[in-house]
């Protein structure tokens, strides 16, 4: 199997074209996937025609308040990936500062690449296209373990978080645990 490098990406991008390249890629990744598991997460295809469309599900990670959950998300590629990052939103409700309320996923490693115009981010914490959908999933269980309250998708959860993290905001996040883990094979 061929290994994705950034090198890797650009001659195939010249070789095949980008609307191909982004098939072959999500391909690679699926196969990846399969043969090497990671652990704290699973994901696949969520039509076995459409390689642009994957479900995960995340596993809350250990000595954490999300221990014990587990959350559907969805990834969605765009046709040119991989020089464009996916979405990536949680399907299962979850209370947490970097998600907001629709469940889309805000953390730099999803950002589109180049200047944050904003000054916040440095270009090469942005998207890059050697990562893969297992440096997005361990990037987002990092966020779960280590939520950045400085820069919030759900403001009322980052003000939780850094106010009352072991009040009402633990509170809200138990209640999405237990929620996750009552409808996670539905």
């Amino acid at each position: 199997m061929e290994e994705l490098d950034l090198e890797g990406i650009m001659k195939l991008t010249v070789k095949v074209g980008l609307s191909h390249l982004s098939q072959y890629v999500c391909s690679i990744l699926a196969l990846q996937l399969n043969k090497n598991p990671v652990e704290g997460f699973s994901a696949g295809l969520i039509d076995d025609n459409d390689l642009y469309r994957w479900e995960v599900l995340i596993i809350g990670p250990p000595d954490t308040l999300y221990e014990g959950g587990v959350f559907k998300a969805h990834l969605t590629f765009p046709k040119d990936y991989p020089l464009r990052p996916p979405k990536m939103k949680f399907i299962t409700e979850i209370w947490h500062p970097n998600v907001d309320k629709n469940g889309d996923v805000c953390i730099s490693i999803l950002h589109e690449p180049g200047e944050d115009k904003y000054g916040y981010e440095k270009p090469e914490e942005r998207w890059l296209p050697i990562h893969t959908v297992e440096t997005i999933m361990i990037s987002v269980i990092s966020m779960l373990a280590d939520p950045n309250g400085d820069s919030p998708a759900n403001v009322d959860a980052a003000k939780e978080w850094r106010e009352d993290r072991n009040g009402e905001f633990k509170r809200k996040v138990a209640r999405c645990v237990r929620k996750s883990q009552e409808t996670a094979f539905e």
